[in-house]
C-alpha cells in the first residue's frame, strides 16, 4: 500500500508538472473555485458571472471587457471527465423565466469551462495576435472545506471539540441524551451506531438551520451516493480511545479515519489542491439577523475556512515542484441588493472584520485578498420612503414565499464594524440597540437587451480582482 500510495503521487506530481508547461508555454488556465456556506448564492454567483462574461454589456469594471479586449467567449467541456458539468444552461433559465425563481442549491461538485479570446495589451499588444484564456470554475459546497480542517485532527481531538461546544445547544438536546444513555464500551451493535449517527445528523440539520457553521462533517448534510456508508456513520463520543477493539466507541474512531481517508484527502488531492484563486461567498446579513451568537461563529467558520487554503504565489518553478497556491482570495458578502446602496460601504467594513484574522494569515503567506459586498443578481430596487418624518432608504422586490411586491427597511447597520462585534465578543445574546431584519426575495422578470448579462452590483469587480490580471 505504500509503494502504491508513493506511485501514485509521483504519477500525479509528472502530470501536474506537465499541465503546468502547458498552461505557462501555451493555453492559460485559470482554475476558479466556488464556495461558501448553506444559503450563500454560489449557484447564482456562477450562473451570472458566466453569463456576464460571455454579454459583457455589464462588466466595465473587468478592464480587459471594458477596454474591447474580449473579443469572443465562448463554452467548452470540462477537462475533468469524471466531475459532473455545472448545469449553466438550466440555472440559467430558471432566472430568466417568464417567471423567476432561484436555481436548485449545490449538492456536490461541478465544474465548467469558459474560453476567452483576449487580445494582448501592451506595447507588443498590436503585433500579436489574441490568445485564449481558459476558465475552469469549480463549484464545490462550503461544508466540505471546513471538512478539510479534520485532516489535522484526531478522533478524541474532534470529538471533544464538537462536544463542548453542543453541550449549551438546544438543537444537540436529543443526540446528548442518547450518547448519554449509550454504553460505547460494549460490542459494536450496529442498530446503535446508526442511531447515534442519525441523530447527530439530525442536530447538524438543526444547527444549520438555526443560523450555526460550525457543522461538520460536511457530507452528513449532502451524502450524495455515501448514503447509509459506514464512512458517514459515526458520531462524535468521548473516550474512545480506552475503550476495547470490536467495542462501539472503537468502531466509531475507525470510521472516522476512514472517512478522512476515502472521502476528505481524495478530495483535496484531486480539486481542491489545484485551486488558484477562489471566492468564498458569506451571507452576512443572515448571520448579523440571526444575533451575535451567528456572526462571532461566522468569524470562526472563516478563519477554518482559510487554514484550509495553501496561499502564497504561484511563480513558475513553485508549481512545478510544489504544487499550486491559492493566489487570490475573495471573501463577497452576498445579497447586496437586500440593502440600499447607501450600506454598502457599512457592509463590506463588516464583511472585513470578520475575516480579518483569515485575511492577515493568507496576505502574510504571499496571496492576495479582498472583502467586497456583491449581488451576482439583482432582485431588487431602491426607493426613499418617508416614515414619521424621517426619510428610510429602502429596497423593494417581490416576496419569495407570496410573491406581492413590498418596500423593506432592513435597519441601519452600524458605520464602525466593532460596535456590531464589540456584542460578539462580550457574549451578548441579542443585539441592544437594533433587530437587523432579512427579507427573502424573488428574482426579478429579466427583459435583457443584446450584448448585456443580468443585472448585478460588482459582479464585473469581483471578476477583474479574481481573473482581471491574466486578461
Amino acid at each position: 500500500m505504500v509503494i502504491t500510495t508513493l506511485a501514485d503521487g509521483i504519477i500525479r506530481t509528472m502530470e501536474g508538472a506537465r499541465d503546468t508547461v502547458n498552461e505557462t508555454l501555451f493555453e492559460p488556465v485559470i482554475r476558479l473555485g466556488v464556495t461558501g456556506l448553506a444559503r450563500s448564492g454560489k449557484t447564482v454567483f456562477i450562473t451570472s458571472l458566466v453569463a456576464n462574461l460571455l454579454d459583457r454589456g455589464r462588466m466595465m469594471q473587468l478592464q480587459a471587457a471594458a477596454e474591447g479586449r474580449i473579443t469572443a467567449a465562448y463554452l467548452q467541456p470540462q477537462p475533468d471527465d469524471t466531475v459532473p458539468r455545472f448545469d449553466y444552461e438550466a440555472h440559467l433559465g430558471a432566472l430568466t423565466a417568464r417567471e423567476p425563481h432561484w436555481p436548485d442549491s449545490t449538492r456536490a461538485i461541478s465544474e465548467l469551462r469558459v474560453s476567452l479570446k483576449v487580445q494582448p495589451n501592451g506595447l507588443l499588444g498590436g503585433l500579436q495576435g489574441p490568445r485564449t484564456v481558459h476558465l475552469d470554475i469549480v463549484d464545490y459546497p462550503g461544508e466540505w472545506l471546513l471538512d478539510l480542517a479534520l485532516l489535522d485532527k484526531s478522533f478524541e481531538e474532534w470529538s471533544s471539540e464538537v462536544l463542548e461546544r453542543i453541550e449549551a445547544r438546544d438543537e444537540a438536546k436529543a443526540y446528548r441524551e442518547l450518547l448519554a444513555s449509550t454504553d460505547i464500551t460494549a460490542k459494536l451493535d450496529e442498530q446503535e451506531a446508526q442511531a447515534l449517527a442519525a441523530k447527530f445528523t439530525e442536530y447538524l440539520h438543526a444547527a444549520r438551520g438555526a443560523g450555526f457553521y460550525d457543522c461538520t462533517p460536511g457530507r452528513f448534510l449532502l451524502p450524495g451516493d455515501l448514503a447509509g456508508s459506514p464512512a458517514i456513520t459515526f458520531a462524535p463520543i468521548a473516550g474512545a480511545a480506552s475503550v476495547g477493539r470490536r467495542s462501539l466507541g472503537r468502531e466509531m474512531a475507525r470510521r472516522y479515519e476512514a472517512y478522512k481517508s476515502h472521502v476528505v484527502k481524495p478530495f483535496f488531492r484531486d480539486q481542491f489542491a489545484r485551486i488558484d484563486r477562489q471566492v468564498v461567498l458569506v451571507d452576512a446579513l443572515g448571520a448579523i439577523h440571526n444575533g451575535p451568537r451567528a456572526v462571532e461563529d461566522l468569524r470562526g467558520a472563516m478563519t477554518d475556512i482559510l487554514s484550509a487554503f495553501r496561499p502564497g504565489t504561484n511563480a513558475f518553478l513553485s508549481r512545478l515542484l510544489l504544487g499550486k497556491r491559492v493566489e487570490r482570495i475573495l471573501f463577497s458578502a452576498s445579497k447586496a441588493d437586500h440593502l440600499h446602496h447607501t450600506q454598502h460601504s457599512e457592509l463590506t467594513a463588516i464583511m472585513e472584520a470578520l475575516t480579518r484574522d483569515a485575511r492577515d494569515r493568507a496576505s502574510f503567506a504571499g496571496a492576495q485578498t479582498a472583502s467586497m459586498a456583491l449581488a451576482s443578481l439583482r432582485a431588487t430596487t431602491e426607493e426613499t420612503l418617508d416614515h414619521e418624518g424621517t426619510a428610510l432608504n429602502c429596497v423593494r422586490g417581490a416576496l419569495l414565499d407570496t410573491g406581492k411586491q413590498a418596500a423593506f427597511y432592513p435597519g441601519q447597520l452600524p458605520s464602525d464594524p466593532s460596535h456590531l462585534l464589540g456584542s460578539v465578543r462580550d457574549g451578548a445574546e441579542a443585539w441592544l440597540d437594533q433587530d437587523y431584519q432579512v427579507m427573502r426575495f424573488a428574482p426579478a422578470p429579466l427583459t435583457l437587451k443584446p450584448g448585456f448579462g443580468p443585472p448585478h452590483i460588482r459582479l464585473d469587480k469581483a471578476a477583474q480582482f479574481l481573473i482581471g490580471d491574466k486578461l
